[in-house]
């Protein structure tokens, strides 16, 4: 096998990246940067802590962030599964990526910057839903931004319904949760009841 070692052995396989891949990235969120963000109601969240690294999905009810100012943007830490994988990360290293994603556009939007928590009372309360408020905010200051091209979604053919995948032919939560705990959690009884469950803790 041979293998990359060094950035010089990189940069004489792919070579340097052209003018526009290197002028569209900013430290501020543009007005065409803010409309694509306004757009997008999920976001991939990558963060780095002493375990290891995290990616995780995040997602809102119409936008997946709020934008502050031109360099600032929040996120609230909705409901889930306590894990707090992410959160514990942000608290130990400040740094975070972000991909958002566009329903129907190939266009995706890249956040590199940093970040903390809050619990300032005033903050939850602007991100309550249906009188529920997050336990916490994700403040995030931005040192990059930047739109990736439509490659990828293309080629996944992500937004094609003809691509959907059938969710009976997958293994359910619940399937994957008997396997791995000899069926002590999880099976056909945690599936019918995930919908009920969720719709009550969703915000």
């Amino acid at each position: 096998m041979t293998i990359i070692t060094t950035i010089d052995e990189l940069e004489a396989l792919y070579g340097q990246p052209g003018e526009t891949s290197t002028v569209k990235e900013a430290d501020w969120l543009t007005p065409q940067y803010r409309a694509l963000m306004e757009a997008s109601p999920f976001v991939a969240l990558a963060t780095a802590g002493s375990e290891g690294l995290d990616c995780s999905p995040r997602g809102d009810a119409g936008q997946a962030v709020r934008i502050v100012d031109d360099r600032t943007v929040m996120m609230p830490d909705r409901r889930g599964n306590n894990r707090c994988d992410s959160l514990r990360n942000i608290v130990r290293d400040e740094r975070v990526a972000l991909l958002f994603l566009i329903p129907g556009s190939g266009t995706t939007l890249r956040l590199n910057g940093t970040a903390h928590l809050s619990v300032d009372p005033h903050l939850l309360a602007w991100f309550a839903v249906k009188g529920q408020a997050p336990r916490s905010v994700i403040v995030i200051a931005i040192q990059r931004v930047y739109f990736q091209c439509a490659r990828a979604i293309v080629r996944s053919e992500l937004w094609n319904p003809e691509r959907h995948v059938d969710p009976a032919s997958l293994p359910t939560p619940g399937d994957i949760l008997a396997a791995m705990s000899q069926a002590r959690v999880g099976g056909r009884a945690y599936d019918e009841e995930w919908p009920e469950r969720a719709a009550k803790t969703m915000w």
